[in-house]
């Protein structure tokens, strides 16, 4: 079964920029979707943003479109999360998953078990 691991979180002050990496131990179908989710501290899991394995389409929601940034590498079977412009408020673990298709995974509708994620802490 294909495992991802998260990383490149940390503490960063508001404003600030973060990359973080998802590294899929293999590959799934080309036909999927990768995505970047988040929970925050007393709040449920949330959907940011997807990517198609194939075309490399984007999608993202509403709280993070236009600061944050998602992007692949097919080659290293790696998907990428880009944060401008951190703010308190997106203090959370983040997390990638696999969904198979984008509709799924903007629901999380996704196929492989939950990681530990990568903490991100934006102080104010």
């Amino acid at each position: 079964q294909v495992q991802l691991v998260e990383s490149g979180g940390g503490l960063v002050q508001a404003g600030g920029s973060l990359r973080l990496s998802c590294a899929a131990s293999g590959r799934t179908s080309s036909t999927h979707h990768m995505g970047w989710f988040r929970q925050a501290p007393g709040k449920e899991r949330e959907f940011l943003a997807g990517i198609s394995w194939s075309v490399g389409s984007t999608y993202y929601t509403n709280s993070v479109k236009g600061r944050f940034t998602i992007s692949r590498d097919n080659v290293k079977n790696t998907v990428y999360l880009q944060m401008n412009s951190l703010k308190p408020e997106d203090t959370a673990v983040y997390y990638c998953n696999v969904g198979p298709s984008g509709a799924a995974v903007r629901i999380m509708g996704v196929i492989l078990p939950w990681g530990q994620g990568t903490q991100v802490t934006v102080s104010s």
